[in-house]
């Protein structure tokens, strides 16, 4: 049960998990929110072995329902409300459907899995954020770095991952927690900062860029960090913590240089023609300055490393984008919603 599967990273599992376990079946248990998209998944909406169910995860009915009628043994938690500057300034959906939301899930799977654990996961999907703000000179994260959000999303996050840590040590709920960097690739909701570049490029709009564009980001590329998901649910050990990472350390401005190179490319214009729509803009709030992490645990306990070079990934993305300008031009407008509209009575945020 892939909660949150119709979201950004969520989609990349769940389609990779139901190609590559055809005798499996995976439930993709959404809410569809803004971000989340069933568009995301159209490509797997023939396979045999994928169920959609739409639900939120603060409902322990609908949860509870689930895990037991497609007798639910691996729940792979996606479901979060993820954009820093919403959580700003709407901290209290970040703790109700990060927090009261995991929380949700992992009481439901104690009473309906009860001591019957065998074989049965919870893995939570986490973030980097939890763990602060790196100087330039600082190590990268790893897996005993003390916690030190210091945004409401950040912070919500931190939450839910004690809980899950709680529920391991007090239940014996057998629990895994990944804490990953930014991920970048196809299907990103474009508010997130790759989309939003490359769409406002196409349309010659300006860039924001906060402060001075310094701060720095350890960026994955999405398939990458689903084939990661995909091998710690098969060979994570239960009470373990894993970093993923995808060694990529780039400042915001040196990302947005290439990927207005790489758009401007494409959109056959003269490379740099788009560097006058940079615009620095206010800096957020607590903007942490650096991310890094160190995947050196699962890189040799699970045999993982990211695959996808950033100047490859981002070459991908951008491809992607401008080969997909229909679901691009569907998401910023806003007509994805409208069947969800019609489909669920405009009951959806």
């Amino acid at each position: 049960m892939v909660t949150g599967g119709a979201g950004f990273i969520g989609s990349h599992v769940a389609r990779r998990l139901t190609r590559r376990y055809p005798n499996v079946k995976v439930i993709v248990f959404d809410s569809l929110t803004y971000a989340g998209n069933i568009g995301n998944l159209t490509d797997i909406d023939g396979q045999t072995n994928y169920r959609f169910v739409h639900g939120d995860i603060t409902d322990g009915a609908a949860v509870e329902n689930t895990i037991r009628e497609y007798g639910v043994d691996c729940i792979v938690n996606l479901a979060a409300e993820s954009h820093v500057d919403r959580s700003i300034t709407d901290p209290l959906i970040f703790a109700r459907t990060n927090v009261l939301g995991t929380l949700t899930l992992l009481h439901t799977a104690c009473m309906v899995w009860g001591d019957d654990t065998g074989g049965k996961l919870f893995y939570h999907i986490s973030t980097d954020e939890v763990f602060g703000s790196l100087g330039f000179g600082d190590g990268p994260f790893n897996e005993e770095t003390r916690y030190a959000p210091r945004s409401p999303y950040s912070a919500s996050k931190a939450s839910s991952d004690h809980f899950v840590r709680a529920f391991g040590e007090t239940y014996g709920l057998p629990v895994i927690i990944s804490n990953c960097s930014n991920n970048y690739g196809p299907y990103q909701f474009p508010e997130k900062l790759i989309p939003l570049v490359i769409n406002n490029i196409r349309n010659e709009q300006p860039i924001p860029v906060y402060g001075t564009g310094e701060n720095v980001r350890d960026w994955l590329f999405v398939e990458d960090h689903a084939a990661a998901i995909d091998l710690i649910i098969h060979r994570g050990r239960p009470g373990e913590t894993y970093n993923i990472g995808g060694g990529c350390e780039l400042n915001n401005l040196q990302l947005v240089k290439k990927l207005i190179n790489l758009t401007d490319r494409i959109l056959g214009r003269p490379e740099g023609a788009s560097d006058g729509l940079v615009t620095f803009v206010r800096d957020r709030s607590g903007h942490d300055l650096r991310y890094a992490i160190d995947h050196t645990k699962i890189t040799s306990e699970l045999g993982w490393r990211p695959s996808t070079g950033l100047d490859e990934g981002l070459a991908k993305t951008v491809d992607w984008y401008m080969e997909n300008t229909g679901w691009l031009e569907s998401v910023t407008s806003g007509r994805y919603r409208e069947y969800y509209d019609r489909q669920y009575g405009n009951k959806l945020t």
